[in-house]
Formats: structure tokens, sequence, C-alpha cells
């Protein structure tokens, strides 16, 4: 699991039948500190994120179908929660 920032939305007219009705957003993973991690990634969104939220998402395909629960579905990426606060021991 991986902390990111939603960045955008992303339309498709086509796209795979169990990706019907599914929200497709473009996440930004972060570090801790709230800093870029990477490159951004396109998630499937399974819990109602919006842009400028910070969620976490899964990046294996087994986990990722299962949340947005599609079994099988062709998924790399999925949202599985926002993110209200995040507090770090110093």
């Amino acid at each position: 699991m991986l902390l990111a920032s939603v960045i955008g939305t992303v339309v498709s007219t086509q796209k795979h039948r169990k990706f019907e009705g599914a929200k497709l957003l473009l996440v930004q993973p972060l570090m801790l500190d709230g800093s870029p991690r990477g490159t951004a990634l396109l998630a499937v969104d399974g819990v109602g994120a919006g842009v400028h939220e910070r969620v976490l998402i899964v990046l294996e395909g087994r986990a990722a179908s299962d949340a947005i629960h599609q079994h099988g579905a062709p998924v790399d990426a999925a949202i599985v929660g926002i993110v209200d606060r995040v507090d770090l021991d110093s």
C-alpha cells in the first residue's frame, strides 16, 4: 500500500467492460513528508476520492481488482482509502 495524492481525472469513452462505470484517477505516489515519489499512476477509484485528496493505493493485481469488487479485472492500481491525517512521531 502507498500514500498518494489525486492529481487529476481520466476520461475514457472506451474501456474494458469490467471498468464500465468506474472512475479513473491520476495519482502521484508520495513520501511520508508529502514530497512526490516516482511517477504518476492511473488508478481505479474504489472509494469516491476526488482531486487534491490524499489516498491509499494498492499496486497488486489481485488486491487492486478485489478493491473495486471486480474479480479478474485487468487493474494494476486501485484507490482503497481516503487519508484524513498522517501523524508521525518525531
